[in-house]
């Protein structure tokens, strides 16, 4: 009989001796080398040699037994495990060595098929475990030295060999790096990354060797992070296996008073034995664990790292969804979109020099104007006497002329008038707006904006077809703003102009719209929001490490389409889960039924037990497959704009 101590499944089970989880993978050898050997001497006519090998064989596994059971109930833990101490002991005092041999066998065997059924269910998790380097070569005084990653610093040089793990987060020093992220984020093809890029750690080299600048701490690392997660995943509870140890204890005491009224009801103690035999509570203690860590072990291969089995569940109610803006349905960074252009120079001039200027600035949409101007080929001129005011742009001289970038507060420190009529065209829509001066006249009105990912407008939509019933969109954006990127999408409510604590409100305020409410951020400033709900969700290739550590699921990939695949996974998982339990536990109660009324003898039971056992954790373990929930994501980060744009607008 497969069994475990009800309060902790195989998941979560403690040790209870340290060599009891060795024992497990050969316990079931000696049970079959007794049943084996006794039914040889049987059939040679010895039937005191027979009934002496199973009972030995019995014996061994009665005694592991017993010792799981006594340190279960020394830590409070009631098991179920006592029906299979009972059946057996059961056996041996009634004189039913071959039932007890048979018994022995089918725990024996159901506790490796347990422990085949969670390991296979949780080995993409444990694989991101195991490919955890130890060890860095680091550049020192020419040479290569290999160091503990505790070891490295930030500025530190490291090689990095083909068929490597990255060791820490850093960027590319010079030429190119092909990485393989499939681990990770489940991309099919690897990724290239130039020089000073930013790279995670936890990828794979799998072009020619580089060399990688380190930007944190390896325990600050994104690998270490996801380690920390996936540990943390692994150790959690879900509240539907803390409802199956209720059930758990319910059945025990059912089993009990079956046994014990078939006893009393037909003075045959067989009776009460063969009831016994064939209580299984593997569809309560196994199957909900089984499908559980299988859903979370199929997350993980999409690039989902989902923090344990009551987040699975959650995310399988999840019915409102209340999404960040920026770095989350949009990309987090400001691009150019609209140049309209007030002088006689032509916009390429006028985008070129500009741009000139702007290298010298740090600001995030200096840096979009800059990288704007170098996709398009332009060749940018030394600025010189530059002057920055934070806040307000730029001032200097690029070949010769006096060029302005900035706000209106710089164009009137300047004494530069651009007229009402010199409006921009779609300042509701544009996250920013910059205005350029050339030897003091008005030149060009350049709009920013930080536009949609290229498939936000399918995930909302996936999600909707996930059944979600309500979109809100929160974010510390203007309204005209906010409103214009999600014209056309499927948003049931803008909340606009948000600080954290307003984002958090919101958040609390959405629960009477739904009994499980998600949040989906990707910022610090979404921390308490991610916390405040539900369930939170963070993007967590490139987001803040404050909200993946506050989030209940992290998306390992920068994009949110693997969120509604993550939530079909979910969904079957519970519903797995479920169908496991109630069938199970009807196909068990009617073979103890049965055998209280003398239809099936203590050895029937036993065969019976065990077949309904492997068919409830075979019926779990189709949570690890199912249909195809979509294809990989191959999305690539970009950098977060964590600045307010020249004229205030929030990137919250």
């Amino acid at each position: 009989m497969t069994t475990a101590a009800v309060g902790s499944p195989e998941t979560n089970r403690p040790a209870v001796a340290g060599w009891m989880p060795g024992l497990r993978g050969w316990l079931a050898a000696l049970p079959l080398a007794g049943l084996s050997a006794g039914l040889a001497a049987q059939a040679v006519g010895r039937a005191d040699i027979a009934a002496a090998a199973w009972t030995v064989a019995t014996l061994a596994v009665l005694g592991a037994l017993l010792i799981q059971v006594v340190t279960s109930l020394a830590k409070g833990d009631v098991g179920l495990d006592l029906v299979a101490l009972l059946s057996m002991g059961g056996a041996l005092a009634l004189s039913q060595p071959l039932a007890g041999a048979v018994i022995a066998l089918m725990y024996a065997g159901g506790q490796s098929l347990e422990a085949y059924a969670s390991g296979r269910a949780g080995s993409a998790m444990t694989a991101l475990i195991a490919r955890q380097p130890r060890t860095a070569l680091r550049e020192e005084d020419g040479a290569l030295t290999e160091v503990p990653l505790a070891a490295l610093v930030p500025g530190d040089r490291i090689l990095v060999r083909v068929g490597d793990v990255l060791p820490v987060d850093g960027r590319v020093a010079s030429g190119r790096a092909v990485l393989d992220r499939s681990s990770l984020t489940g991309e099919a093809l690897p990724v290239s990354f130039g020089a000073n890029e930013l790279v995670l750690s936890g990828t794979v080299n799998a072009g020619e060797p580089f060399t990688l600048v380190a930007e944190r701490p390896a325990a600050e690392s994104t690998y270490a992070g996801i380690v920390r997660l996936v540990e943390a995943a692994r150790s959690q509870k879900a509240p539907m296996a803390r409802l199956a140890d209720r059930y758990g204890l319910a059945f025990l005491s059912l089993t009990l008073l079956l046994a014990g009224g078939a006893w009393l009801a037909t003075g045959d103690p067989l009776r009460a034995l063969s009831v016994l035999v064939v209580a299984t509570p593997c569809p309560l203690i196994l199957a909900v664990p089984v499908a559980l860590v299988s859903g979370l072990s199929r997350a993980a291969g999409i690039g989902v790292l989902i923090k344990g089995g009551g987040a699975l569940e959650l995310l399988a109610r999840i019915r409102v969804v209340v999404v960040d803006k920026t770095g989350t349905l949009t990309h987090g960074t400001a691009r150019l979109v609209s140049v309209q252009t007030l002088a006689a120079l032509d916009e390429a001039e006028i985008l070129r020099l500009a741009a000139s200027l702007d290298q010298a600035s740090g600001h995030p949409v200096a840096r979009a104007l800059v990288e704007e101007a170098r996709r398009r080929g332009m060749p940018l001129a030394q600025p010189t006497m530059v002057t920055e005011s934070p806040g307000d742009g730029v001032t200097g001289v690029v070949e010769g002329r006096h060029l302005l970038v900035g706000g209106p507060r710089l164009m009137r420190m300047n004494d530069v008038r651009f007229l009402p009529a010199d409006g921009p065209r779609h300042a509701a829509a544009a996250a920013a707006t910059v205005l350029v001066a050339i030897d003091g006249t008005p030149a060009a009105i350049l709009e920013f904006a930080d536009p949609l990912r290229a498939d936000g407008g399918n995930a909302l939509a996936e999600l909707r077809a996930c059944g979600i019933e309500r979109v809100v969109l929160a974010t510390g954006d203007r309204r005209a703003v906010a409103e214009a990127l999600v014209n056309g999408l499927s948003v049931d409510a803008v909340a606009a102009d948000l600080d954290p604590a307003a984002k958090t409100d919101t958040v609390m305020a959405e629960r009477r719209n739904g009994p499980v409410v998600m949040m989906v951020g990707d910022g610090v400033n979404d921390a308490p929001a991610l916390a405040a709900a539900d369930l939170g969700v963070a993007l967590g290739a490139r987001g803040a490490a404050a909200a993946a550590e506050a989030a209940d699921v992290v998306l390992l990939v920068d994009s949110l389409a693997p969120l509604p695949r993550a939530i079909r996974i979910a969904r079957r998982a519970r519903a797995i889960a479920l169908q496991s339990v109630w069938v199970g536990l009807g196909l068990s109660l009617a073979g103890m039924v049965a055998a209280a009324l003398g239809y099936l003898s203590p050895l029937q039971g036993a065969l019976l037990q065990e077949a309904i056992d492997v068919a409830v954790i075979l019926n779990a373990m189709r949570a690890l497959g199912g249909p195809q929930v979509g294809r990989k994501p191959e999305a690539r980060g970009v950098p977060r704009l964590n600045r307010p744009g020249i004229f205030g607008g929030s990137n919250s």
